[in-house]
Order: C-alpha cells, then sequence, then structure tokens
C-alpha cells in the first residue's frame, strides 16, 4: 500500500492593526463599509465612532490588512471624505468575526464592549452636511409596494438630514433630534443589520415609528400624508402661501405661475424686487424654464441640490414678479422627500400639483430662517396662510446654499445646506479661534489645529433676530466640536457688529482688514503655501481701510501675515458712507462732481433727483457733511448702472449692479472704448464716465456702454498686474470680493490675464463675498501668530 506524505502545513502569520479615520466619516455610513470589506477579505475585529471620528482594529492576514487600508481610502460611501487614516500595529489576540462597537464619548467611554484605549483627540470629528434624497429611497418613496411608499421622511446611510439634526458628537441617534422617535421592529432590524443600507442611519424611520405631517390653516388641522398633500395642492392651486417646514428651515411656497400669489408673497415678505429662487418638478422642467450647460446640471442633480442661477429662457412659464428685471432664474430640484412629494399627484385626487414653485426662505427680508416650529408661527404669521408642519425638531437652521457657473465650474453665491459644516483645512497650525466674518452675509468660522469650520449662511446683522442666530450658532459649533475659542477675530470696522460682539466676549481679540481677508480666504481654498505671495484684486462694496476711509477697489500685494496696498481705485467723496449704496443717483452725482461733470438735466442720474434734493447734495458734498471718502468698486457700479438710466433707486443690496450686468450681458457687441486712467496706481474712471456720459447722450445703446465699461475695468486690471509683475515678479492674481460675483467681469478679467500669462485664481468652496471673509480672518490670524512665535 502506497501513502502519500503528510502534507506540509503552510502557517499564514497574523497580524493585527489600530487605525484612525479622520474626516467626514460619521452619518455616512462608514462604519457598515468598513464592516462589509472585513467581511470581504476574512479580517476580524471592531469599528466603532468617537469625537475623533472613526476606531478600528483589525486582524488577518497582513495581505489582507494591507488591502483594507487600501479600500478604506478608495471605495469610501459616496458621502464621506477621508482626510487621514492612521495606523500602527498592535499585538494579535486572535480574534474571531467582526463587530461594529458601540460609541465612545470624549474620555474614550463606550456602551458595550469596552476596549479602553483612548483614541480621542479633544474632539475634531465632522458631522456630514445634509445630503438630498438618494436615488435607492427615491424609488421606494414611489413604490407602491414599498413600506415607505409615500413616506416623507424616507432615508438611509446615503442620504437625509445630518448636521441640522445633530446635537453632539459622536454622531448617534441619541446625539440626533431622532432621540425622541423609538423604532419599530421592521426599522430595528434594519438598523442593527450591518449588510442594510440603513444600518445605523440615524434618521432612520417608516410610516409606524416615524415624524408626522400636519397641515395647519385658519380652518383647523389635517394630519396623515396624503390628506396633507391634497389640501396643500388645492391651497396652491387656489393661490394662497404655504409655510413648509424642511430639513434646514421654513420655506414660505406659492405657485410661481401665479402673478398675484407671487405679489401677494412680495409683499408679505417686504421684498419688492429681489429675485425669489424657483423649484420645479424634474429636470425637465428646469431646462424648460432656464439654459443649463453640463456644469449647471451637474449642480442642480448633485446631493448638495443647491439654488443654481442660470439665464431665464425667454417665454418661461413664470410669473414675471418671480425674477424682476433680472435675465437670471434661480432654480434647485427637490432635495428631500416632502419636496419630492409636493410636486407629485396624490392617489386617488385628481388634482395636478404646479410643476413650478417659488421656495424662498421662510423670513422676513433681513431676518434668519424660521427652523423652531412656534417661532415660525409667530414670525409668518402674516406672511402664510397655512403651514405644512412636521414634529422632527430642527436643532440647527441651514438655509439653501445658491451657485453660479462661471468658466465652466462652480462659483459659491451663498454656502450653507448641502456644503456646511464641511471643514476646510488650513496650510498651518491655527489655536483655538473664532473669526466672526463681516456684518452682510454673515457666516462665521471656528477653528483649531489645521481644521476650519465654516458655519452656514446666517445672513445680514442688522436685526436682533440674525444676531441672536449668530450667538445660537457660535455656540453650537463650539459645543460640537469642543473647541473653546482662545482668539476671536473680527473684522476692522469699529461699527462692524461682529466686531463690536467679539470685544465683549472677554478674550483677546484680533483686527484684519477687511480686504486683506478676502485674498486670505481666496489664498486658503486654493491650499496656497505659508509663503506664498499673490496679486489681489479685492472689489467690493464696503471695507474698512486701515486709513479710515472706506476701501472698495483694491489691488494688494498679499501674503497670509500682510500686505501691501499697491493701488486702488480713486477715492470718490460719497453722501452717506455706507449708506450711499441705496440712493445709485447719489453716487452717480458724486462720481459726477469727482471727475468735473456739471450736473446738467440731460443726464439720467441728475433728472432722477428733485431740485431741493439735488441742492441739499450739493451743499453736502461741498461742506463733506455726513460723507466719506470711498475708492468702492461697488459704489463704481452703483454710479454706471445710474448714469445709464438702469437704476436710480435700490431695494436691496447689489441690486443696480446686477442689473448693469444684466444689461450688458444682453448687448449685442462690445461696445465703444472706454477706458480708466491708471498712474501711480490711481484707477481714474474720470475720463470713462465723460466719455460715457457723452455717448449716452449721443444715443449709443445702453447694453453696449454697460458692457464697455465691464471691459474697461477688466483692462485696466491688466493693466496693474502687468506692471505689479515687473516690479514683483509676482505672476499670480486672485480676483475676490463681491463684485467678483459679475460673472461677465470675472470672465473677461480671467480671459485678459490668463492671455497675458497670469496665473488666476477664482473661488470655488467659499462665496467671493463677505460669505467667505471669516475663513480667510482665521487664516491671517494663524499667520501672524506663528510669525509671532518664530
Amino acid at each position: 500500500m502506497t501513502t502519500l506524505p503528510a502534507p506540509d502545513l503552510v502557517v499564514v502569520p497574523r497580524a493585527r492593526r489600530r487605525i484612525r479615520v479622520r474626516g467626514v466619516v460619521q452619518g455616512v455610513g462608514f462604519r457598515p463599509f468598513v464592516f462589509r470589506i472585513a467581511a470581504e477579505g476574512h479580517v476580524a475585529g471592531f469599528v466603532g465612532n468617537d469625537t475623533d471620528g472613526v476606531f478600528a482594529e483589525v486582524e488577518g492576514a497582513p495581505d489582507a490588512l494591507d488591502k483594507l487600508l487600501e479600500r478604506l481610502r478608495a471605495e469610501a460611501p459616496p458621502l464621506a471624505r477621508v482626510d487621514d487614516v492612521e495606523w500602527a500595529e498592535v499585538p494579535a489576540i486572535g480574534d474571531v468575526g467582526f463587530q461594529i462597537v458601540a460609541s465612545r464619548d470624549e474620555h474614550g467611554r463606550e456602551h458595550g464592549r469596552e476596549h479602553g484605549r483612548g483614541h480621542g483627540r479633544g474632539g475634531v470629528t465632522f458631522v456630514a452636511p445634509d445630503a438630498a434624497v438618494c436615488d435607492d429611497c427615491l424609488r421606494e418613496l414611489f413604490d407602491p409596494g414599498d413600506r415607505r411608499f409615500r413616506h416623507p421622511f424616507v432615508n438611509c446611510t446615503n442620504c437625509g438630514p445630518r448636521f441640522t439634526i445633530t446635537t453632539a458628537l459622536p454622531y448617534d441617534r441619541a446625539n440626533t433630534t431622532m432621540a425622541g422617535f423609538a423604532l419599530c421592529p421592521a426599522c430595528r432590524r434594519e438598523y442593527d443589520d450591518p449588510t442594510d443600507r440603513r444600518h445605523h442611519a440615524e434618521p432612520l424611520a417608516c410610516p409606524e415609528c416615524g415624524p408626522e405631517l400636519r397641515y395647519v390653516d385658519e380652518r383647523g388641522s389635517v394630519s396623515g400624508t396624503d390628506e396633507v398633500l391634497a389640501v396643500a395642492h388645492r391651497a396652491l392651486r387656489d393661490g394662497r402661501v404655504l409655510a413648509v417646514k424642511g430639513i434646514g428651515g421654513y420655506h414660505l411656497a406659492c405657485d410661481a405661475t401665479d402673478d398675484d400669489a407671487v405679489a401677494r408673497l412680495r409683499t408679505r415678505k417686504h421684498r419688492p424686487a429681489k429675485a425669489f429662487a424657483v423649484m420645479v418638478r424634474d429636470l425637465a422642467v428646469a431646462r424648460r424654464l432656464a439654459r443649463f450647460d453640463h456644469a449647471g446640471v451637474a449642480l442642480l442633480t448633485s446631493v448638495t441640490r443647491p439654488v443654481v442661477l442660470a439665464p431665464r429662457r425667454s417665454g418661461a412659464a413664470v410669473a414675471a414678479s418671480v425674477a424682476p428685471a433680472n435675465p437670471l432664474l434661480g432654480v434647485m430640484l427637490p432635495a428631500n422627500p416632502l419636496q419630492h412629494l409636493l410636486f407629485a399627484p396624490v392617489p386617488g385626487r385628481d388634482l395636478e400639483p404646479p410643476d413650478v414653485l417659488v421656495m424662498t426662505s421662510g423670513n422676513l427680508s433681513d431676518e434668519p430662517i424660521c427652523h423652531d416650529d412656534s417661532d415660525a408661527r409667530t414670525r409668518l404669521d402674516r406672511i402664510a396662510d397655512a403651514w405644512i408642519l412636521h414634529d422632527r425638531p430642527i436643532h440647527v437652521p441651514c438655509d439653501d446654499s445658491v451657485v453660479r457657473v462661471v468658466g465652466g465650474v462652480e462659483q459659491p453665491v451663498r454656502r450653507s445646506r448641502g456644503h456646511s459644516p464641511a471643514p476646510i483645512m488650513l496650510g498651518r497650525e491655527s489655536g483655538p479661534v473664532l473669526a466672526v466674518g463681516g456684518d452682510l452675509k454673515n457666516a462665521f468660522c471656528l477653528a483649531t489645529g489645521r481644521t476650519a469650520w465654516m458655519s452656514q449662511h446666517l445672513g445680514d446683522m442688522g436685526n436682533l433676530e440674525t444676531l441672536q442666530a449668530f450667538e445660537r450658532s457660535t455656540e453650537q459649533f463650539r459645543t460640537l466640536y469642543r473647541v473653546e475659542p482662545e482668539v476671536f477675530v473680527a473684522d476692522l470696522h469699529p461699527g462692524y457688529v461682529t466686531r463690536q460682539w467679539a470685544e465683549h466676549q472677554g478674550a483677546e481679540v484680533v483686527g484684519v482688514q477687511h480686504h486683506h481677508a478676502h485674498a486670505a480666504a481666496l489664498m486658503t481654498e486654493h491650499a496656497l503655501g505659508p509663503d506664498t505671495s499673490i496679486l489681489a484684486c479685492t472689489f467690493d462694496g464696503t471695507g474698512y481701510g486701515t486709513d479710515g476711509s472706506i476701501w472698495g477697489g483694491e489691488v494688494l500685494v498679499a501674503g497670509y501675515a500682510g500686505f501691501e496696498r499697491v493701488a486702488h481705485l480713486r477715492t470718490v467723496t460719497l453722501p452717506g458712507g455706507d449708506a450711499a449704496a441705496r440712493t445709485p443717483a447719489r453716487v452717480a452725482l458724486a462720481h459726477l462732481r469727482a471727475a468735473g461733470i456739471p450736473w446738467s438735466d440731460d443726464i439720467e442720474s441728475v433728472r432722477a433727483l428733485a431740485p431741493d434734493a439735488r441742492a441739499v447734495l450739493d451743499r453736502q458734498l461741498a461742506l463733506g457733511t455726513a460723507c466719506a471718502p470711498s475708492s468702492s468698486a461697488g459704489r463704481l457700479f452703483d454710479a454706471v448702472s445710474s448714469l445709464l438710466g438702469i437704476l436710480h433707486q435700490a431695494s436691496y443690496e447689489g441690486q443696480a449692479a446686477m442689473e448693469l450686468e444684466a444689461a450688458a450681458s444682453a448687448a449685442d457687441d462690445d461696445g465703444p472704448p472706454l477706458e480708466f486712467m491708471v498712474d501711480d496706481g490711481v484707477l481714474d474712471p474720470s475720463l470713462l464716465l465723460r466719455d460715457l456720459v457723452a455717448m449716452h447722450r449721443a444715443g449709443r445703446s445702453v447694453p453696449a456702454l454697460a458692457r464697455a465699461f465691464h471691459h474697461a475695468l477688466a483692462s485696466a486690471i491688466v493693466d496693474v498686474a502687468t506692471g505689479v509683475r515687473v516690479t514683483t515678479g509676482i505672476e499670480t492674481v486672485g480676483l475676490t470680493g463681491g463684485v467678483f460675483q459679475n460673472v461677465l467681469l470675472t470672465t473677461f478679467t480671467r480671459q485678459l490675464l490668463e492671455a497675458g500669462g497670469f496665473d488666476v485664481l477664482v473661488h470655488r468652496r467659499v462665496p467671493p463675498n463677505d460669505g467667505g471673509l471669516a475663513l480667510g480672518q482665521v487664516a491671517v490670524a494663524a499667520a501672524r501668530s506663528a510669525r509671532a512665535a518664530a
């Protein structure tokens, strides 16, 4: 008998590694993802959340562990953002199987299996932004055979609310506003199953155990999803204004094709002219209303679901008063299940809902968005005819984001829902600081280490409600991330509410010049090195200068720690200082006076003011009473808008400049040649204004002259940049400040600069307006601190 020799036993060595993953890794299905790839790789161990992100220990063959580490970055869930993966070898313990363990607090304690290895580093985990409902959940929403059919709160680990419902870290159901909703047995099975896409989906709910809708008007209330939506559809068709509670706050909605309904909403909201955003049923409707290129479609359909500003199509089926005197239309697609249901017929009912709704923030103009139910019922009582409510609390209010497409890529106008509080990484270490931003379009920034968390858009600090919202939000961020600021950073303007607030916090206050902060924000989002300098063209309406005057047309050689003002628009005495923006005709007459152009009655700006008003203005400018010197580019746009007869009295900030851009965009040609005089670093518009007035008198078309003005300013910027390059060697030019929200100016300037061999930086992650200011304030403060330490 022949026997075979015993085979050699191959002993595969086992290894164990302790892993730390940082980034946006909570509330995005990261633990089930790790569970799945561990099972596929035959790896044992555990994974969990703590205040520093995701921790894990994995045990198995070394090559299997290597593969798992590769997959952590390469195959992360769609809403995740992996910033850092650290690992270390630890002794193997013979683990069998893989577990998702309970979350740990800041002390390393957990409820459940105890490992006690203290992975916390003071709380630098990141909360995911809210995300639009995913395709899988949307299919369930409209599948009659699914148990979540027409459930307005359907979600999973790939979509739904995150930031707005989070009350503490780590991100677990107990630390969200869903804590009060006990899971039914079916939802509990999904929640506990690591192979289910709803495993640890903290907002998880179904019709049996989740939040419920309610419709309330003067006649009483209605409950039940289909009943609520049926009566809501009828109300919209009848021209009523609805206050609709969403994920981050209330919207005010009405039929966008109903002129009377839109007019009533404008009157009640105290918003006479500023455009309303519209929400549309689907992409096909969006394309019927406005022209979207590939980038615009990608933004419309992205998980952030912003309002996308796009050229309105001729004959678009919306009321003229939705966006008066504006060739752009702000369009968004439904972001949450309730919004999708607002556009879907109710089964068994014969009423078709509207295809297009005005969907504007639930507030009075200049106030913060309503998110608390009782506050909404009070503040919106005189605006809304009825309310669609639900009983899931909103912990953090978050308004819609607004974007434009510039050069084929996104430019934020308002960074909020879908983006906040996603962090932006700094180029150097920062101490714990809170930068308070500016008083317009306020957003603050909390930072520690190399991480900066930008807040959601909060609004203009001109009323008590916005200040209170600012205070609540700063406290929420400080509590959420467990960062107690040692330094506050503020604008130099002594009259800013934000600066005054910072000065009452009992800590050191660092002042940062307004336009330097704009430049530093742009440098930070482009991850420029700590020793980099750029030529920053920083054009906006108002910024407090180091000489005490109002700046706003600045060209700076800027680094993080400091800057030099190398050029600027000519300084003009403006009546009323910052308040001049409300009356472009007055600004125009001030610019005429500075340019030596008589106030003759054939100039439209002159005719726009009554004779007695002109007399008062004449004396005011002569004596300098209540006047302020200003180099503001924003006010120059206002002046040109009025001189061309486009707008003499503004009802909202930036209106005159926006309508001037709109006119220029409608021109058939580039218009006649206009130019600034550039001498010794001063861009003087005097000659341009004389030629502009003369050509307007002679009958040249307003669009052509408006376009020629944009070309002239772009050319002047290039002239200055070329001269500065000769003396400094700087070839990188940044375009920042609110004026560069103007797509036409940005496009002209960028094209001319790139043709001249310059590298051009524009905003992609934070707005060029004051909504990005706080990020720059943090970067400047960190640079100064590093320089002082050196």
